[in-house]
């Protein structure tokens, strides 16, 4: 229930400006983790704020609060950055948007999603990439990752860059208020299906098959082929298992030509002579049909590479698995696997283990889903996104730019910074040295005078 003092509150904050959510991925009937993660954030902030949620042109959605669509490269949202009460943006957008880089609007740096990591498996322009979210680590007045791992990584690159210094350390020796962890997180309710979307439905999948689960895309970084070569060792054992995949094509237009495992992981289900009796490929799931894709299979799969990414990712799926109480296989390594283990949510494999795996996968299948519930709900408990949201909804309260580009404006950055520090040295060595000079003189000067004294003394001395 809200009271009449949070509805004045809300109506107070309201009158300080808007929240402005820019999401680089698209947000609508289709979503991959990044689309998913700003609709919750603008969702559960449009809680307490007035939320715009910018969004690319080929996004699709209806909301509760105001969502604006925009081009790349248009002056679109210009008047919504001046009038904003704080602006969330990815690091990499930042270079997307004039008036980011003049506006005294505070904004905070989501840095959830390891770009570089992913862009060197992409083959992509990793050191363009580098030179814009370089501009990011200096435009931001807080930041946000998935974890405590990202956050140390964070907090180096921010070191490097010249961003961990006497004023955001003064304003706090934590660095919380320069660097903290906004996780994903769950839906407060519980998944509901309103149909049937895989069972009985896809061509060769039974009503009484076992689902094996895997919940994103094929992309590099991914181990999708070790999982069909365990569900081959596991075949020899039971005709029941299906491995589904049922988003091998990215809902983002511009990035259904990025590498992917398509092709391979078709190949080799067809040389076991698995494709469409074992193994199954579809498009990508509507959003609004996740819950029931969830909630009909029997268990889930998020398997890896031992890589840079994994080291830095978090795995949104992992929780969309959580969130529907769904045991699970991971690959060790990431952040989410810790997930899988501190809870007991199901068993984590080594890298490349496809023998781990079937093992696993015939464990699991004799296990009853009921057994893993108060596990879950444990979990379900500590994880919503009202929890995960929390120290951006502190941030959003009280926004403020950060100290250290309050003092030192232009000179703000690791070259710029280390500059000005050098200078502020340069000028204390001059000062002492002026001292030192100043007190060797008056020195020399007291020792001159000592002596014309003694040459005094002598001369009395003698008459």
């Amino acid at each position: 229930m809200v009271g009449r003092s949070d509805i004045s509150r809300k109506t107070d904050l309201e009158q300080q400006g808007h929240i402005l959510i820019i999401s680089h991925d698209v947000v609508g009937k289709h979503m991959a983790g990044p689309g998913i993660r700003y609709f919750h954030l603008a969702r559960v902030l449009s809680r307490e704020f007035t939320v715009i949620l910018a969004v690319p042109e080929d996004s699709d959605i209806s909301t509760d609060f105001p969502v604006l669509s925009y081009a790349f490269g248009s002056e679109c949202l210009a008047e919504v950055i001046k009038g904003a009460r704080a602006i969330i943006i990815p690091a990499v957008q930042v270079t997307r948007f004039s008036g980011l880089d003049t506006t005294t609007v505070p904004i905070v740096i989501d840095g959830y999603d390891p770009f570089v990591a992913e862009t060197l498996h992409l083959k992509g322009d990793v050191f363009g990439l580098q030179q814009i979210l370089s501009k990011a680590y200096l435009l931001g007045d807080f930041f946000i990752c998935a974890s405590e791992r990202q956050r140390d990584w964070w907090l180096g690159i921010l070191e490097a860059h010249g961003r961990i210094n006497p004023f955001t350390f003064g304003e706090d020796p934590s660095l919380r208020r320069l660097v903290d962890v906004v996780p994903f997180g769950l839906p407060e309710c519980s998944p509901q299906a309103t149909k049937s979307v895989i069972r009985g439905v896809w061509p060769g999948v039974g009503p009484r098959d076992k689902i094996l689960l895997w919940g994103g895309g094929l992309w590099p970084w991914l181990d999708p082929l070790t999982a069909i070569r365990a569900v081959a060792l596991v075949w020899s054992q039971r005709q029941d298992v299906r491995l589904v995949f049922p988003g091998v094509r990215h809902p983002n237009p511009q990035m259904r030509g990025i590498p992917t495992w398509n092709e391979a992981a078709r190949r080799l289900a067809e040389e076991f002579g698995l494709l469409n009796r074992a193994v199954f490929f579809g498009e990508w799931i509507p959003y609004a049909d996740w819950p029931g894709v969830l909630l009909e299979s029997d268990i889930a799969l998020a398997l890896h590479f031992d890589t840079l990414e994994t080291r830095l990712a978090f795995r949104s799926r992992i929780l969309d698995y959580i969130w529907a109480g769904l045991p699970m296989i991971a690959t060790r390594g990431d952040a989410t696997s810790d997930l899988v283990e501190r809870y007991g949510l199901g068993v984590v494999v080594d890298y490349q283990d496809e023998r781990g795996v079937a093992e696993a996968i015939l464990q699991l299948l004799e296990t009853p889903k009921s057994a893993w519930a108060p596990r879950f709900q444990r979990a379900q408990q500590d994880l919503t996104w009202e929890r995960a949201a929390q120290p951006l909804l502190e941030f959003c309260r009280n926004p403020r730019r950060a100290p250290d580009k309050v003092a030192l404006g232009n000179r703000l950055g690791s070259p710029f910074y280390m500059n000005e520090i050098a200078r502020l040295r340069e000028e204390n060595a001059s000062l002492r040295s002026l001292v030192a000079g100043y007190e060797r003189g008056r020195f020399i000067r007291l020792m001159r005078w000592l002596h014309r004294v003694k040459r005094r003394l002598m001369r009395y001395s003698f008459r």
